[in-house]
């Protein structure tokens, strides 16, 4: 399992689903609260069946989905099941929403931006993301550059 911090904003909508992405909506957000944001969030939680984005590594028919989709083909993807182990709010700044995200291998965390976007009606996007943890190992016991320069400077 893997432990993520995202950033979603939402109102506005790309095509590849995070901030690098050509906008494809845009939707006013100001009637948008927390309350109905974390209904939202606990419908996409547990087992649940996600579509992998077209810009993404996955091969489908042995090619690279985002080189399709950098010369505009997008194909039928099926969906995958993932599993949301816990969602938690770090906060809520209309129209950005941090989130720390406790997800199985495979999920992929701007279709889950996407998803939680249109259950909304408003469209989403993902502007930030950061792995905090990926099995046992955390960014907390993490090198940080000056002893990593030192240890290899020993070794």
């Amino acid at each position: 399992s893997k432990i993520y911090e995202a950033i979603i904003r939402f109102g506005i909508e790309t095509d590849t689903y995070d901030r690098t992405g050509e906008i494809v909506n845009q939707v006013k957000t100001e009637k948008l609260d927390l309350d109905e944001i974390e209904k939202e969030i606990n419908l996409l939680s547990g087992e649940i069946e996600q579509i992998p984005p077209m810009y993404s590594a996955k091969k489908v028919d042995g090619q690279r989905l985002y080189k399709l989709a950098r010369q505009k083909k997008e194909i039928s993807r099926e969906p995958v099941k993932i599993k949301i182990f816990n969602t938690q709010i770090l906060s809520w700044n209309r129209p950005e929403l941090k989130l720390r995200l406790h997800v199985s291998k495979g999920t992929y965390i701007r279709s889950y931006a996407h998803d939680l976007g249109k259950q909304l009606n408003c469209g989403a996007h993902l502007c930030e993301l950061r792995r905090v943890s990926i099995g046992s190992y955390n960014v907390e016991s993490a090198f940080k550059i000056p002893e990593f320069i030192e240890y290899w400077s020993r070794n």
